[in-house]
């Protein structure tokens, strides 16, 4: 019986080339493998909503709601909501009807509102029916709106109004006595 080395090499006679022939009982070795440092997995990545992305809650034609309608992101009215509908930025479309107040940072109207808007930028279309107070920082009314009510511009203005009369100095009421016949009857002299 012969034995083989990994070094010996043996030619098959039959081949016209001259590589080398392995022997068949001889088993390949593996080579080693590298030890490498795994580095830890990357922790996982979210989706952050920006504006391209932004989600958007529609109420279709086919819906009737009755009751409060709130969301954290934006709403798009095309049914009928009977109550107030609070948003970032509510669109009440064109065919839409909403009976209530209507907040969100952006409102822009194209179908009808009976009640109110309280928003900072509000955008009225040619083909919106207001009946109602309009409060707001910004308005653009195109035209052929239909408005009855007033606008104000005091969105955001309430805070303000309270800031300042709570830094106001409290008014100062004069001391002196007051008298009946017989004499003073109380003093007059606290500050209110």
């Amino acid at each position: 019986m012969n034995m083989f080395t990994r070094n010996d090499k043996s030619f098959d006679t039959n081949a016209a080339s001259t590589t080398p022939v392995r022997d068949k009982t001889e088993t390949p070795v593996a080579p080693i493998a590298e030890t490498k440092r795994t580095s830890p997995p990357a922790p996982p990545t979210y989706e952050i909503a920006t504006p391209q992305t932004r989600v958007v809650s529609v109420i279709s034609k086919a819906l009737k709601i009755t009751g409060q309608l709130e969301s954290t992101e934006d709403i798009q009215v095309d049914g009928e909501v009977d109550g107030d509908v609070r948003g970032v930025s509510v669109k009440i479309g064109g065919n839409a009807k909403v009976k209530g107040t209507v907040y969100g940072d952006t409102v822009e109207l194209a179908g009808t509102i009976d009640g109110k808007i309280e928003a900072k930028k509000v955008i009225l279309t040619s083909t919106a029916h207001m009946s109602g107070d309009v409060v707001h920082q910004d308005i653009r009314i195109e035209s052929g709106a239909y408005i009855d009510g007033h606008c104000r511009p005091e969105f955001g203005k309430a805070a303000n109004k309270n800031a300042h009369a709570a830094a106001k100095p409290a008014a100062v009421v004069p001391t002196g006595s007051v008298r009946d016949k017989t004499g003073p009857v109380a003093e007059i002299g606290t500050r209110a």
